[in-house]
């Protein structure tokens, strides 16, 4: 079927290129211009650094940092997919006791970020925390000598404190493949001998393959933009390397290389993953589908599956939020609840807030471009206005702040132009840096969002819009815009929690005197007070709890 075009005729719903040039592309471009800035900047200040430095870098910082960077991304990918595959195919294949509770209890850590995870671990397993304490108590050992205890300040600990934190990228991923294979794959199997376990490993694995890879290309880009976890831990990795280059060394340049060595890592990841997968598609019946008949597990088994589905949510939820809640209650008994805890949260709701609105609004206008137009270019444009989930918080800033300085330079030339007092910084230290950064961040998610809600709405209403005379921008506007209402409402709730989160971009962009949640607790933290920023913590985690509630309804449906 063919549609006339104002320009041309479009045939089905492929991509096509144009001459020319309309709005829709400027906007797009400027998007997209907008994210690849900070790469530029990092890339021309690193190239143009010099050779000396450059050497010290390579033969003194990199190797160390890239090792420590392999050996972490590595172990907590591994063991996320072990929970979460595990995980996944007990709640999608079996019945069990508490499968139905459990089967939404596993996404509970994703209320909790990776920093305030290490913080609660360090603070419950350090040698005067509270489970060595018993423990010395309990056997009468006088010293560290007297006894053994796993160090949780180490690699091994970090790997574990990360992959509590992170597996439910891949348990998402692995249950809802899982279900949506159906009884076919697992009947057809086990009809050629095949057990259960069998089935899962040589033929339902590797059909789910593309889910699995998204869920682990996730786990790597939230490991390599963490910095809170993995400075408290004591792993230098390579975020960690170019936040101490540049603000102890003083190095810019650098840190810079040190980034551009972290963004090829990044670039090269999502390039081996996108050409690994280009031909393999998780292929799903239509036709006779019929839901996995999940036997009963009774007996030791069933409670063998409920304690091994249960391990992951104590472990990765329960003990972190009880220990924060534990400090919060005694925190709020003997201060109240402090003023500047009062301003930190408008602080961090102010910043959230406005990041969301603008994140929402280049995407619909973003979503609304590639669906009116069908140009590749505009297509181009939005994946590299995607990007910005790619970068890790530092390097992202190291990007923006020349830049930002370089706006502030032309906003005071032009004020003294005009016969007034210099302004000083305009951008530079300012809220709207930390919204901007946090714009670049999240953008991804919230086109992402968009886009699929948008694609549910047939293309049919745009031709009727036309036909009666109806222009692109108010069939936008008035028409589309509010049947995207549920999706927008939950991308939001995602994009704002991330927000509050954030902790990288938000230390290091944070004008003078501005706490938010994030870099409060942060604070406490580094001076060794955990206990201090209990509550902070404890508004983060639970405003973290709100999009569960949404990927849940999701994964019920």
């Amino acid at each position: 079927m063919t549609i006339a075009t104002g320009q041309r005729r479009e045939t089905g719903g492929a991509f096509r290129w144009s001459a020319r040039f309309t709005a829709w592309d400027a906007a797009a471009a400027a998007v997209a211009g907008l994210v690849l800035l900070p790469i530029l900047v990092v890339a021309a200040i690193g190239l143009g650094g010099s050779l000396d430095l450059a050497g010290h870098t390579t033969r003194y910082i990199l190797p160390a940092a890239l090792l420590e960077t392999g050996l972490l991304v590595m172990g907590v990918v591994a063991l996320s997919v072990l929970i979460g595959v595990g995980a996944g195919w007990l709640v999608a294949i079996y019945r069990f006791p508490g499968r139905d509770v459990l089967g939404w209890a596993l996404i509970l850590p994703f209320a909790i970020p990776t920093y305030i995870s290490a913080y609660a671990y360090v603070e419950a397993l350090d040698y005067f925390g509270p489970v060595q304490g018993l423990l010395r108590l309990g056997f009468g050992f006088a010293s560290r000598r007297d006894y053994w205890f796993p160090e949780i300040r180490s690699m091994p600990g970090a790997i574990v404190v990360y992959a509590l934190v992170l597996y439910p990228y891949i348990y998402i991923a692995s249950r809802a493949a899982f279900s949506l294979q159906g009884a076919q794959m697992i009947d057809a199997a086990r009809s050629l001998g095949c057990s259960r376990l069998s089935a899962l490993r040589r033929v339902v694995l590797p059909a789910v393959i593309p889910m699995l890879a998204a869920g682990a290309t996730l786990v790597v880009l939230e490991t390599l933009n963490d910095i809170g976890a993995s400075q408290y831990l004591g792993i230098n990795t390579l975020t960690v390397a170019v936040y101490a280059t540049w603000l102890s060394k003083g190095d810019l340049a650098g840190a810079s290389q040190i980034a551009l060595v972290t963004l090829a890592a990044i670039f090269a990841l999502l390039w081996l993953e996108r050409r690994a997968l280009r031909n393999r598609q998780t292929r799903i019946a239509s036709r006779g589908y019929r839901p996995v008949s999940a036997p009963r597990l009774s007996g030791w088994r069933g409670i063998g599956a409920m304690l091994a589905v249960s391990l992951p949510v104590l472990l990765g939820f329960v003990l972190p939020f009880g220990s924060l809640l534990q400090h919060a209650i005694r925190q709020l008994a003997n201060d109240g609840l402090a003023q500047d805890l009062i301003q930190a949260l408008g602080n961090s709701l102010l910043a959230a807030t406005l990041a969301t609105l603008v994140v929402l609004g280049l995407a619909l206008l973003l979503a609304f471009a590639g669906r009116f137009t069908r140009l590749q270019r505009i297509r181009t444009a939005n994946r590299l206005a995607g990007l910005g989930y790619a970068l890790p918080g530092t390097v992202l800033v190291i990007g923006l702040l020349p830049a930002l300085g370089f706006v502030d330079w032309l906003a005071n030339g032009l004020i003294i132009a005009l016969g007034l007092p210099r302004a000083g910084l305009i951008l530079s230290g300012s809220i709207a840096a930390i919204v901007l950064a946090y714009t670049i961040r999240f953008l991804a998610i919230g086109l992402e969002q968009v886009e699929a809600g948008l694609a549910t709405i047939s293309r049919n209403t745009d031709f009727a819009a036309h036909t009666l005379g109806c222009p692109e921008r108010p069939l936008a506007w008035r028409i589309l815009a509010p049947a995207l209402k549920p999706v927008a409402a939950g991308a939001a709730i995602l994009i704002f929690v991330d927000c509050l989160k954030e902790l990288p971009a938000t230390l290091l962009l944070r004008p003078l005197n501005f706490e938010t949640l994030a870099t409060q607790l942060y604070g406490h933290a580094s001076r060794g007070s955990f206990e201090d920023g209990a509550v902070a913590a404890l508004l983060i985690v639970l405003a973290g709890l709100a999009p569960l509630v949404i990927l849940n309804r999701m994964m019920q449906r």
